[in-house]
């Protein structure tokens, strides 16, 4: 499954001094998310969302949150609110998910290897994907998801509230072409010797080196009854010899040429400039879900946009942080409550299979006749006389 969240968004409150809050979003007032977010028409086949707080929770009414609710479908919703600029502030993005259908396999999580957090920035028009690999929580129970950008150019993922990745945005996004590049003029020198050892020219083959690689078995013998009209000429058999040393190479040395490795010159890049607002956007005012799922049931729940991160912090203790343990609870307490269901039934199924069983042995013993009828059989048939009596 592949989620790109593309946000731009409003200010609308604030949890701490200073703080903005742009966009948040619980889905606390039933089908009235329905007036602040709109399901795209482009195709006539997307998927449909559903309030829910899924098969287990933390809280029936505080953990409802937007479900995809039909297979192999793509699904398009977003929100729109009052467009603001990140320029000389931190901007934070953050939402919580759960997979509790169970994701089987896509690019972002798949089997064993693949589990990966996409971060991707439009940048110029084009997309660019983190060059860091970041793990992905794969279970059925909810997270917290929470993307950090910051006006020095820097960045932090966070997941489950503790930081998993952070870096530059230079080095961490091919965003830029590169600082230096090979010089295009420069050229390793014809005489340039980078072989570090030699053969040495003073050592030489023993003249007793060479034996072959197999020998004729010395300890094998013609078989007696061997004839060479019919078999052919006899050879015996060939084993490896022991005497062979293999191919025969001079030692090396230390190589007094040896100018060491080449390194090719580098040159400024005539075509990097450096760009200090990497991390500005100038007009965010959309928040949107778009994705493709095979298999649904993903819940997406609070959401939030702001420029604090102690904020976002406290709105994820506040919210993830106070359900995620009684749902971990209801979560163990329903595959409990399966495995004992399913214990059960394959008990029913043996306890049935048996029963078939001795029915059926019952009936074989019933076809067999017994001794007194066997008896009673061969009175009444008369003895057949035998060649000589007739």
């Amino acid at each position: 499954m592949k989620v790109a969240v593309v946000l731009f968004s409003v200010f609308v409150a604030a949890f701490t001094v200073d703080a903005a809050v742009y966009f948040k979003e619980q889905f606390l007032d039933g089908d009235a998310w329905k007036g602040r977010w709109v399901e795209s028409k482009h195709k006539s086949d997307y998927g449909q969302w559903k309030l829910t707080s899924g098969n287990f929770y933390g809280d029936a009414e505080k953990d409802k949150g937007l479900q995809t609710s039909q297979d192999a479908r793509f699904y398009a919703l977003s929100a729109r609110f009052e467009p603001f600029s990140n320029e000389g502030k931190t901007l934070v993005v953050q939402f919580t998910v759960k997979h509790e259908q169970k994701i089987d396999c896509g690019p972002d999580i798949c089997g064993y290897s693949t589990k990966k957090v996409h971060v991707i920035f439009n940048y110029k028009g084009k997309n660019h994907l983190i060059k860091k690999e970041i793990k992905c929580k794969d279970d059925e129970l909810t997270h917290l998801y929470t993307l950090i950008l910051r006006p020095d150019q820097t960045y932090e993922v966070k997941i489950d509230n503790a930081k998993v990745e952070s870096g530059s945005l230079e080095e961490d996004w091919d965003f830029l072409p590169p600082k230096k590049i090979k010089d295009p003029e420069a050229k390793k020198p014809e005489d340039w010797d980078d072989k570090a050892k030699i053969d040495d020219p003073e050592d030489s083959k023993p003249e007793d080196w060479e034996k072959p690689e197999n020998i004729p078995d010395p300890d094998a013998k013609k078989p007696d009854d061997w004839d060479e009209d019919m078999d052919g000429e006899w050879e015996p058999p060939m084993i490896p010899n022991p005497e062979y040393k293999g191919e025969w190479k001079p030692k090396q040395i230390d190589n007094p040429n040896y100018k060491g490795v080449w390194v090719h010159p580098e040159i400024d890049n005539p075509e990097y400039q450096a760009d200090s607002e990497i991390y500005k956007f100038e007009n965010i005012g959309v928040l949107g879900l778009d994705l493709w799922q095979v298999k649904s049931g993903t819940i997406f729940d609070n959401l939030l946009i702001t420029d604090d991160e102690k904020a976002a912090e406290d709105f994820g203790k506040e919210t993830w942080g106070v359900t995620k343990e009684p749902e971990k609870k209801m979560k163990e307490a329903e595959d409990e409550k399966k495995r004992k269901e399913e214990e059960e039934k394959n008990k029913e199924q043996g306890t049935e299979a048996g029963d078939d069983e001795e029915e059926e042995e019952d009936e074989d013993d019933a076809d067999e006749p017994t001794g007194a009828e066997e008896d009673e059989d061969d009175e009444g048939v008369e003895d057949i006389p035998e060649k000589d009596e007739l």
